[in-house]
């Protein structure tokens, strides 16, 4: 497929060469400068100048390559991971427009649990928050924002809604993305939850925030794993 030579080269070489599409058919994804472009708008790929005539695209930094583009490569494409699209589709709409999240985020934990590898949980929290990070790039509906830097501190993952493009959606969301080791007690569960659900309460009401949400509603989530498996994902109700 276009998109894993895409990542391949970048992983390999560095910086992909191509052209900044303003705009394109979901179908259309598929298409090299299509799928540059997506990487680009997601903050996943910058500009650092031409090379032979055509932009050239590069990986901001190592934290991006570890985490997004290796696991794409060796866990995706090399270890045959497929993706129901048309399900995956329904489970965004429904997150996007009836705020409707869970079953999105357990798409992804029974993902990570299904596909990964022994060298994958070594990795822990870069495993986990990579595999997120790497699913919700692809969600049409958002722009996901890993660590958005606010005053009181970050946020692992900001769904930014695309409103320029469905002005109709109405949902929005801040996930607070928590992860514990394997051997880690339900005390120790427990107590990360409280952590999260504060935490995730602060980045909410800050301006960053706020003032990108558009006119959807901005849900809290929080999401805690113990090792692969996914132990909590709820929404803070005040």
């Amino acid at each position: 497929a276009h998109d894993a030579s895409v990542i391949q080269t970048l992983v390999s070489q560095g910086f992909v060469t191509g052209e900044l599409k303003e705009g394109f058919p979901a179908e259309n994804i598929a298409d090299s400068n299509n799928f540059i472009s997506l990487l680009y708008y997601f903050g996943l790929v910058t500009i650092g100048g031409t090379y032979r005539g055509r932009l050239r695209f590069v990986i901001p930094n190592e934290v991006v390559r570890e985490q997004v583009y290796t696991y794409l490569l060796d866990n995706y494409h090399d270890n045959h991971l497929e993706t129901d699209t048309y399900r995956l589709s329904q489970l965004e709409e429904s997150m996007a427009y009836d705020g409707d999240f869970k079953p999105f985020f357990q798409y992804i934990a029974d993902s990570i649990y299904t596909f990964a590898s022994q060298r994958d949980r070594q990795k822990g929290e870069s495993f986990v928050h990579g595999f997120t990070l790497a699913i919700t790039s692809m969600c049409r509906f958002y722009r996901p924002i890993s660590e958005l830097d606010n005053q009181n501190g970050y946020a692992d993952i900001f769904l930014r809604p695309r409103q320029e493009i469905y002005d109709d959606m109405e949902h929005s969301y801040i996930i607070e993305l928590k992860y514990l080791n394997s051997k880690a007690t339900d005390a120790q569960v427990a107590s990360t939850i409280e952590q999260a659900k504060a935490q995730v309460c602060r980045y909410a009401d800050t301006v960053n925030a706020i003032q990108q949400i558009g006119t959807t509603k901005l849900h809290k989530v929080y999401v805690v794993y113990r090792g692969v498996e996914m132990v909590a994902c709820e929404e803070v109700v005040e």
